[in-house]
Parts: C-alpha cells; structure tokens; sequence
C-alpha cells in the first residue's frame, strides 16, 4: 500500500494566508511622530482592534486550519488513553492546551502582573505537554 503526501500543498495554503493577514495588519497600523504605534486602534467598531488583539485572534485560527491539515492529512483524530485515563483526540487536546493557556495567562496577569512573555513560554510548555501526554 502506497501512501501519498496530502498535507504540503494545504499546509502551504494555510501558512501563506496567515502571513498575508498578518502581513495586511501591519499595514493597518497606525503611526504617530514617526513611530508605529503597535497598541493603537486598528479602526472604528465595537471591538477594540489592536495589533496584539487581531493577531491573537488570527493565530487561534492558524491552530484550528492547522488542525484540518493535519486531520486531512491523517485522518483519524489519533485518539488515545493519557495521564487523564480518558480518550482524547487531537482536537481534545487543542481544546485542553487553549484551555490550560487561557487559565495560566489569567493567573499571570493577577499575580505576577501585565509582562506576558513569560506565560506565554509556559503556555507553550504546557501546551507540549498536553499533546505529549494526555
């Protein structure tokens, strides 16, 4: 049985509109005295779109079409028994690791205070770990 590599040319498609969007972003941000303001207004609505807003956004949407490629790519879902002793899925485990990422960002921020870079590098661990062991 012959296996054939489906995953490329839609992973491609999917990282090269991320970019583009990400890309179109930057040109929406405003400048003031010559300096970009990366925390200024994306434009009028009734959601405040900032740079970091729109790109948090835009990269939970990167997760779940990265997702559909893997998925097209090997279907299945890979489900299996983990440190939970419950079945969980791909898509489970996404969930779990937005999920766990969400909480520790929010203890972060009460706690230690508004710097994120650190959460977000355990977010990541985190995240590792649930794809890894659950």
């Amino acid at each position: 049985m012959t296996t054939t590599r489906r995953w490329p040319v839609p992973l491609a498609i999917v990282l090269v509109v991320y970019a583009a969007a990400a890309w179109a972003l930057t040109l929406r941000l405003p400048v003031k005295d010559d300096q970009i303001d990366w925390f200024g207004s994306l434009g009028a609505g009734w959601m405040a779109w900032t740079f970091p807003t729109a790109l948090f956004f835009l990269t939970i949407l990167l997760l779940l079409s990265l997702m559909a490629v893997w998925e097209y790519a090997s279907p299945g879902g890979n489900p299996r028994v983990g440190i939970l002793r419950f079945e969980t899925t791909r898509g489970d485990r996404l969930f779990i690791s937005l999920l766990g990422s969400a909480f520790i960002n929010l203890a972060w921020l009460g706690l230690v205070g508004p710097s994120l870079w650190w959460a977000l590098a355990l977010s990541v661990v985190y995240a590792v770990g649930v794809f890894r062991y659950v």
